[in-house]
């Protein structure tokens, strides 16, 4: 554990494995409206210093996590050479990140994650459909903002084995981004559908978030990766978790209680 811009600690982790995962960052809009400066220190900057290092310690594959947000607010299907237009910070710095890591001289595999949902040890719930579950839990009424936004979405264990599947692929696959989001579902269809398992009011009312898009990921799926997970999986997951006494509420988005702890405001 430590910063990604530790650049010791890197060059020994670096020596000791032939992959790196890059993870590290801020992730999501609340995290990301503390500080612009910080924000694109901790997702543009460290990526330049990590792909640097990487190429000096000869690793053999770059695995980068990006998000399908760079895409923006449109109505065509979006495909890994589809227009990008970021409408967010964070989304900016992804789209920042991944011109970075284009440079790359090493083999780079830029994932374009849409919006993942389903239990995690930190779940969170500023993501559409745990959020939802947790208000027809807990308040019997969901609240749409909008709901014709469509949205991508991927069950964070299939986000788990796109990983898993790219670091122990052949080399030959083709370097550059992939897109990883499946299910291309309106607001208002996820509500309804928690709404169906978990009985709930859904109140609609108007949004000023204008990002919609929908996702194409053939060409993920084309180097043999299938994805096992949907959101009718998730509701039944954090049901059970739910009435097992697993979650006992719904606490402030661990990345910003962190920030906030670290002074970061």
């Amino acid at each position: 554990k430590g910063y990604a811009s530790d650049i010791i600690l890197l060059g020994k982790l670096m020596r000791e494995n032939s992959k790196v995962v890059h993870l590290a960052g801020l992730v999501g809009d609340p995290a990301c409206a503390f500080s612009e400066k910080d924000t694109r220190y901790f997702n543009i900057k460290t990526t330049n210093i990590i792909k640097d290092l990487c190429f000096e310690y000869e690793i053999q594959r770059l695995i980068f996590a990006s998000s399908c947000s760079v895409y923006g607010k449109t109505d065509e299907l979006c495909y890994e050479n589809s227009s990008t237009n970021p409408v967010s910070l964070y989304a900016k710095t992804k789209l920042d990140s991944e011109k970075e890591l284009l440079e790359s001289k090493i083999d780079t595999k830029i994932l374009r994650f849409s919006t993942i949902f389903g239990p995690a040890e930190r779940l969170r719930f500023d993501l559409v459909v745990n959020l939802f579950i947790a208000q027809a839990y807990y308040d019997k009424k969901i609240t749409v903002f909008g709901g014709n936004q469509v949205r991508p979405n991927i069950h964070i264990q299939d986000m788990i084995r796109v990983y898993e599947h790219f670091l122990t692929q052949a080399v030959n696959l083709d370097s550059g981004n992939y897109n990883a989001g499946f299910e291309n579902m309106s607001i208002i269809a996820i509500a309804e559908l928690i709404a169906s398992k978990v009985p709930s009011e859904i109140v609609v009312t108007e949004s000023n978030d204008p990002r919609s898009y929908r996702q194409n990921s053939d060409k993920l799926l084309a180097t043999g990766f299938v994805n096992n997970f949907s959101v009718q999986h998730a509701i039944e997951e954090i049901m059970k978790k739910y009435s097992g006494g697993e979650i006992d509420d719904r606490d402030e988005y661990y990345t910003v209680k962190t920030m906030k702890n670290l002074g970061l405001n």
